[in-house]
């Protein structure tokens, strides 16, 4: 069991440029509501006072960080951004100078619609078992694996079962020595797509915390304005 007294630092990389929303510039600095979708996903961290610290890892050329952060507490930025998910957070990681039992909480600056109850489920699921976890949901869809039958469509292979299938999400929350460990670990191997993966590849089985709907990352140009209902 670990201590409800932990210390828990967040992290937020927002190193990438975020291609396939179709913005001139990086999408975690258009507007949502009138303010960036980088300081939504920010403040969506702090609505939990466990949440000791915010940190923003960014490219070294980043000049928007500082203008859509300003004001909000318990928060820096640092010029950290790798040239992947896994650098920059081991980027951010070894920036931080973290103890080896202090927790890392790992957020998506695209993700800025996660509601505070579903931070707060994490968090008391982690620290009350002493283990790492993610928010995820299970999959309620039917899945087909399919195959590009032209450039905008694709042909069903097979169905899928989707038993036991669950769809990550962010935050994801690590003891940080542990975190640094599997990063490093793991390397450049393209199989790491979040922290999880990056655990599950040194023998941790992480824990699925259910997530929410609101919780999801906006990826292409039509999400924002449904992202923006969901936060107006």
């Amino acid at each position: 069991m670990t201590s409800s007294h932990a210390r828990i630092v967040a992290i937020v990389p927002a190193g990438g440029v975020g291609a396939r929303a179709g913005t001139a510039y990086p999408k975690q600095y258009r507007p949502l509501l009138g303010e960036p979708m980088l300081r939504w996903a920010v403040r969506a961290l702090l609505a939990d006072d466990r949440v000791t610290e915010v940190r923003v890892a960014v490219a070294a050329d980043d000049d928007r960080a500082a203008p859509a952060l300003a004001g909000l507490p318990r928060t820096v930025w640092r010029p950290c951004g790798g040239a992947s998910r896994a650098e920059t957070v081991l980027g951010a990681l070894l920036d931080a100078d973290l103890d080896h039992d202090d927790w890392v909480l790992v957020h998506d600056a695209a993700r800025p619609g996660l509601p505070a109850d579903a931070l707060a489920r994490l968090i008391d699921a982690c620290l009350t078992t002493g283990e790492g976890g993610l928010l995820a949901e299970p999959v309620a869809d039917t899945v087909k694996r399919g195959e590009p039958a032209s450039p905008a469509a694709a042909r069903v292979i097979e169905s899928v079962s989707r038993a036991g299938l669950w769809l990550a999400q962010t935050p994801q929350l690590f003891p940080a020595g542990a975190l640094s460990a599997a990063l490093q670990a793991a390397g450049a191997s393209e199989s790491i797509t979040d922290e999880a993966s990056a655990m599950e590849h040194a023998g941790h089985r992480p824990l699925l915390v259910t997530g929410s709907p609101r919780n999801f990352k906006v990826t292409w140009p039509e999400h924002f304005e449904l992202m923006e209902k969901w936060l107006g």
